[in-house]
């Protein structure tokens, strides 16, 4: 549950900042502070500037505490609406943690300067207290974490309570939510009842693929993988969702694998540790088509989730097994761990077949990507040109940042088999994110499409506009994404 927004257009009177606990003023980037009367609370703000000995301009890079006469906290910060989302989100965040860090039942966003600068200010602020203020899933006995419940605005009223930033934030949130759950509590088949739930109150048309379906649909590639599972409750799932003005289809599909312990070729337990959130790009993709529900963006969109577990058994596959995929292309296990690509494989080829507009998958699927990378940016790949340059304008935009990478045919020789039309991966690891994506360029059906390494889905201390290690990152970047694919329609 979001704080409930209550807004006012006038600027912050001298009353609130009394009787407010918690405030967080946002002022334009300036070198010097606006005259003592245009805001209250500037002369303490001065006082503290030289007690530390800065300089207003600072403010851009590291915010600043003030406590009241009355005991309230003032956070000041100074935002540069000329840089990138992701850098105005990240002062933002920083200055937020502040005020967060008490907990706080209510807090006062005060935005100072011009029109533009207030609108565009606002909507970004009200983002990144509305993310950061949820409180996500905790099982602890004390010191539970406590959402936000009040965001008084002053300084700008938006026209439609800023929907869209609403939107994705409710759709981080589940998320996230979903991604933190502990694997006994989130199962495949525990998943697919919250989904089915979600459809329910969302509208959705609901259809699930069960292992017997699978099966008989020849599915080799995401049944190897669930095969060792007890019970075998993993499903491929679709949510279809249309709309009557949309002139276009889009498919999102996410890795859903709810723990992975690595198979045959078992994890050691530093590794093992956190594997209940591989399930974390189908998370990405409900997320995403809760927000395109809540602001009824006119796409079609259909929504398929692998949901599945990696388990070892004697049922489980096994290297050197070789397995028919939905599209009749034959793979060679190599590494069972390698588990992602395959059920993503079969998921892919069952999307393709409805003929989207374009396909777009989310899986946190290699640490290769995270080698390449780090946790700061994910990983995207394509067999579109166009398409890798409408992702990464996406990704600056929203804050959430892509690096594209190549998947050119050359690499693909390394996956050639001697007994199946192609290997699932290699023992040696080089350029396994590249490798995947050529993996995964099988089951497409030449149609459109875009492979998101989520490298970024986790982040020690936080991400851009999310203070969470677990970031929901993808989320509004696949908004953005929409709408940069629904002008170029």
């Amino acid at each position: 549950m979001l704080a409930k927004l209550i807004e006012n257009k006038k600027q912050i009177p001298i009353t609130q900042m009394d009787k407010a606990s918690h405030i967080l003023m946002v002022l334009p980037k300036t070198a010097a502070l606006p005259p003592d009367g245009d805001l209250p609370g500037l002369t303490q703000l001065a006082a503290a500037l030289r007690r530390r000995d800065k300089k207003p301009a600072e403010l851009a890079k590291t915010p600043v505490a003030v406590e009241t006469a009355h005991g309230g906290l003032i956070v000041w910060v100074m935002l540069d609406t000329k840089q990138p989302a992701f850098s105005q989100h990240s002062i933002l965040r920083q200055a937020l943690h502040i005020l967060l860090d008490e907990s706080p039942k209510e807090i006062s966003l005060a935005i100072s300067g011009d029109e533009d600068f207030r609108a565009q200010a606002a909507a970004a602020a009200v983002y990144v207290v509305w993310i950061n203020g949820a409180a996500l899933p905790s099982l602890k006995s004390k010191d539970r974490p406590k959402p936000l419940q009040i965001l008084r605005l002053f300084g700008y009223s938006s026209n439609d309570g800023f929907a869209a930033q609403r939107a994705v934030a409710e759709g981080n949130t589940l998320c996230r939510s979903l991604t933190v759950t502990p694997p006994n509590q989130l199962t495949p088949g525990i998943y697919r009842e919250r989904v089915r739930e979600l459809a329910k109150d969302n509208g959705w048309k609901h259809i699930e693929y069960d292992m017997k379906k699978l099966r008989k649909l020849g599915a080799g590639a995401f049944v190897a993988v669930a095969q060792g599972s007890d019970p075998e409750d993993a499903a491929i799932v679709h949510l279809r969702r249309r709309h009557p003005k949309a002139r276009l289809t889009i498919a999102l599909v996410g890795k859903g694998i709810c723990f992975d312990t690595g198979g045959h070729n078992l994890k050691p337990a530093r590794h093992m540790q956190g594997m209940h959130e591989d399930m974390n790009g189908s998370a990405v993709a409900l997320g995403i088509l809760v927000a395109a529900t809540r602001l009824d963006l006119p796409v079609n969109i259909d929504c398929w989730l692998a949901i599945a577990q990696n388990h070892i058994s004697a049922k489980a596959y096994k290297q050197n097994d070789v397995v028919t995929a939905l599209n009749g292309t034959t793979i060679e296990v190599v590494h069972t761990d390698a588990e992602g690509r395959m059920v993503l494989a079969d998921t892919l080829a069952l999307a393709a077949r409805e003929k989207p507009n374009a396909i777009v998958d989310f899986a946190t699927l290699t640490g290769s990507m995270g080698a390449a990378l780090g946790e700061r940016y994910s990983g995207v790949l394509s067999n579109r040109d166009e398409l890798l340059t409408q992702a990464v304008a996406a990704g600056k935009a929203s804050g959430e940042r892509m690096c594209a990478f190549p998947m050119d045919e050359d690499y693909e020789p390394a996956l050639d088999s001697d007994i199946a039309d192609i290997k699932q991966c290699t023992l040696d690891g080089d350029a396994d994110h590249i490798l995947a994506a050529r993996f995964l360029n099988r089951f497409v059906d030449k149609r459109p499409w875009l492979h998101v390494d989520l490298s970024s889905s986790n982040c020690d201390d936080g991400l851009g506009a999310v203070d969470t290690e677990v970031t929901g990152f993808g989320v509004a970047w696949g908004i953005r994404l929409l709408a940069e694919l629904q002008v170029s329609k």
